[in-house]
């Protein structure tokens, strides 16, 4: 009986071993960096930072590269993709894409993640200042193994 009961054990926890296993989507490179208050928009100086993203399905992990072990999490909250608009186009269009949150002490951030770009907006709690950081996709680095696929961003 003992053995049935940990053998039961086991296989309730192999798919959540599974299901958090985090997969490369992609790797951005920040482009754009400002800060909004009221109708100012005020750029901050920065240095170039490339960008890490993972997912397991449910979060999305950004890390500056180098630095995996420092992460920011982001919960997703919609996956069927994001608005965007070219310039000179008027209309819409949907493309392949994650919108996800966070919400840490008291600072909620929100990510939008294409295959083609990353935008993370953070909202302060006590603040009128809202923070936009823009990435653009980097290059993939050659020599990259089997789990550095982007499965959720395909079209």
């Amino acid at each position: 009986m003992t053995r049935l009961l940990s053998f039961l054990l086991f296989l309730t926890l192999v798919p959540a071993a599974h299901a958090t296993e985090f997969k490369h989507v992609g790797d951005f490179l920040l482009q754009a960096h400002f800060k909004l208050t009221g109708q100012q928009v005020t750029p901050i100086p920065m240095k170039p930072i490339a960008f890490r993203v993972f997912t397991d399905g449910v979060r999305i992990r950004v890390s500056a590269e180098g630095d995996e072990e420092s992460h920011s999490t982001f919960e997703i909250y919609r996956s069927d993709g994001i608005g965007r608009q070219r310039q000179g186009a008027g209309a819409l269009e949907v493309i392949p894409g994650l919108q996800a949150m966070s919400d840490s002490g008291g600072t909620l951030r929100h990510l939008r993640l294409s295959r083609e770009a990353m935008t993370i907006t953070t909202f302060p709690g006590v603040s009128d200042q809202t923070i936009v950081s823009h990435a653009v996709a980097a290059e993939p680095k050659p020599g990259n193994g089997p789990n550095e696929e982007k499965p959720l961003l395909k079209p």
